[in-house]
């Protein structure tokens, strides 16, 4: 039947004048069915209108959302060894490497930027999930690393945007190394005395919740992330017992103290601003005249999921 598929079916189709329709054009919300335009969807900043379901964002918009005007200083990405492993499962890492290159035009999972959100300097770390999930491995730890050393030489805070499926298991052991290099990372910003802003998506799980996502000194979470180190099944299965709606959520995490604030996407540049100028001592005056801002000073006041 291949001969049909890929020789007849062309011929008659460019015969008649028929034109193969790409199929992200719609967007289908998971919680309602509901059918979205893809650029609708992408002017919403990635949330579904009517539900409010925030879908995943890519890594190079929310930087671009983030900062003022959308213009920032995008941070290189570090050179480090490719497949160090030589690791091959049902696929080559080197072809998955490739695939996710051409799929996302980035290098690896991590997209990180330096610039101003309503006056306020700082480092913006985001993942791409859509880069093998996310994963953390050699390159994105290196970027994490090397985003900290940036923000400590600019004396300004560092938010991080994790979505991630945890440590890259086609680098083994070198992707687990990365866990205590990150959190070494985090305790020199600390220790240099400057803010370390946390707004979990969904997902952030595995290896990555467990070491530098759930390390700052604020959490912020989107509505209706999944957020955790192992999965719900899989500790249902080690419990036996079934566990409770929701569990796992940002919002069952912020009633469980674990999460500050659930932030719905759109008002989370105006709240980092407000966080980070109380953590960093700053008048709202002063932020303005450093970064050309004229939002007015706000409470300190999360708009809930």
């Amino acid at each position: 039947m291949n001969w049909i598929t890929n020789y007849v079916r062309p011929k008659i189709n460019s015969m008649l004048g028929r034109r193969e329709v790409p199929e992200n054009l719609w967007i289908k919300c998971p919680e309602t069915g509901e059918m979205v335009f893809h650029r609708d969807l992408e002017e919403n900043k990635w949330v579904i209108p009517q539900s409010g379901y925030h879908m995943k964002m890519p890594a190079r918009a929310r930087l671009r959302d983030l900062f003022d005007g959308g213009i920032y200083e995008a941070l290189p990405q570090p050179k480090v060894a490719q497949d160090p492993l030589k690791f091959r499962d049902s696929k080559k890492y080197t072809d998955r490497l490739r695939d996710s290159r051409a799929k996302t035009e980035l290098e690896d999972t991590i997209v990180a930027g330096l610039g101003h959100v309503q006056g306020v300097k700082l480092v913006a770390v985001a993942h791409e999930f859509n880069f093998i999930g996310g994963s953390l491995g050699l390159a994105a730890g290196e970027a994490i690393v090397k985003a900290f050393e940036r923000a400590i030489a600019e004396k300004c805070p560092l938010v991080m945007f994790p979505a991630s499926g945890g440590a890259r298991m086609q680098e083994g052991i070198l992707s687990l190394m990365q866990l205590p290099r990150t959190t070494v990372a985090v305790n020199m910003l600390k220790e240099a005395g400057l803010p370390y802003v946390v707004v979990l998506t969904n997902p952030t799980t595995g290896g990555v919740t467990a070491s530098y996502a759930m390390l700052g000194d604020i959490h912020l979470a989107e509505p209706g992330a999944e957020i955790g180190f192992a999965g719900k099944r899989v500790i249902e299965q080690t419990l036996r017992e079934k566990l409770p709606e929701g569990f796992q959520t940002s919002e069952y995490l912020l009633e469980h103290g674990m999460v500050d604030m659930v932030v719905k996407r759109h008002d989370i540049p105006a709240t980092l601003a407000r966080v980070l100028k109380i953590l960093m001592k700053k008048p709202a005056e002063a932020a303005k005249r450093e970064g050309g801002s004229q939002v007015a000073a706000l409470p300190l006041a999360a708009s809930a999921g």
